[in-house]
């Protein structure tokens, strides 16, 4: 009887000392940050022209309100 009394008295002061080593008010390690989100693909168009794919953002647009068709060059604009 009397080693299961020395038995739990081990047993509990081993858990109060692991206890004592965890960070107070957390007792799992901090979760890693997630990784922070790739920025969105820019629009392609293709120029009416020579047919190369280039950004919406640097393409010369011929249409009302800068709509299609797009050209990658003023030259290739030109008719």
């Amino acid at each position: 009887m009397k080693l299961l009394l020395y038995i739990g008295i081990a047993l509990a002061v081993y858990w109060l000392w692991r206890q004592s080593r965890l960070p107070a008010g957390d007792q799992r390690p901090p979760a890693s940050a997630p990784p922070p989100a790739e920025p969105p693909l820019p629009t392609m168009v293709t120029c009416a022209t020579c047919g190369v794919h280039l950004p919406r953002s640097e393409a010369f647009a011929d249409g009302p309100g800068g709509t299609e068709p797009f050209y990658c060059s003023p030259e290739h604009r030109r008719p």
